[in-house]
């Protein structure tokens, strides 16, 4: 963005030369704090609007999210105002971002050139990741597209699309095609990017939410990790090896 790296340049010159004086104009010129607190309530301003179209988030869902009125946070994105800290703090909480960010000098849109671009290229990858798999399971099966095709009542041409990842696979297809293949559908799902990771998470984190109440709060206290590592070991461990370490313990107790 042009103009905030005018800000950020303009800025820049005013800490280096505190004075605001330059060697042409130092009998005329003086540090106008004014200017500086203008220009720091501008470059502000863009980093607030670069925040806000990164989450994809409209003024009125600020306004509202922080009780003010739209043409309030239509004034901080414009450098005519400028929100207190304690409303920076939620305004990252509500926007996803680290409130560190309000106070740096890069924006999201020139780190990665905006979000839609990065989403079409995940859909593209993706769809070519869904079709490369059921194309994999297939022939690793051995059966020819055209069975999977008529198993799944789908047209070959079709199909041969949605393997080489040129058409996307609407899910209620996915979920017939994974049946034939014998294949959940979570086999299908992302695992190695960011967002795989997010999802796995979250995915664990509904797990953990539907244990027992007494051993989610066993597993929660973290005076019990030393426990759960000790499950952690064993569950790595053969049946042969855990059927010699019970046969120890009885010799050891007894029984």
């Amino acid at each position: 963005m042009s103009d905030f790296k005018d800000f950020g340049s303009r800025f820049k010159k005013a800490k280096s030369d505190p004075t605001g004086i330059t060697p042409a104009s130092a009998a005329s010129k003086v540090f106008d704090p004014d200017e500086s607190y203008r220009l720091r309530g501008k470059m502000l301003g863009v980093l607030l609007r670069d925040a806000r179209q990164e989450a994809e988030r409209s003024i009125g869902d600020v306004a509202r999210y922080l009780k003010v009125e739209p043409e309030v946070a239509e004034a901080w994105e414009l450098g005519e105002a400028v929100p207190s800290l304690p409303q920076l703090e939620l305004l990252a909480y509500f926007l996803d971002v680290p409130v560190s960010h309000f106070w740096g000098i890069k924006t999201f849109e020139s780190q990665h050139g905006g979000r839609t671009s990065a989403q079409d290229e995940f859909m593209a990858l993706r769809n070519r990741m869904v079709g490369a798999l059921v194309r994999q399971t297939r022939e690793e099966r051995g059966e020819p597209l055209e069975s999977l095709a008529e198993r799944a009542h789908l047209d070959p041409v079709t199909l041969d699309q949605y393997e080489l990842g040129e058409w996307p696979i609407p899910l209620h297809e996915l979920s017939v095609i994974a049946g034939a293949l014998e294949k959940n559908l979570s086999f299908f799902l992302e695992t190695s990017s960011q967002i795989g990771d997010l999802l796995a998470t979250r995915e664990s984190w509904k797990h953990f939410n539907e244990l027992p109440d007494d051993l989610r709060a066993f597993a929660a206290n973290p005076q019990n990790i030393g426990f759960i590592e000790i499950a952690l070991a064993f569950s790595l461990l053969s049946s042969e090896k855990l059927k010699r370490i019970a046969v120890s313990m009885l010799d050891i107790t007894g029984y």
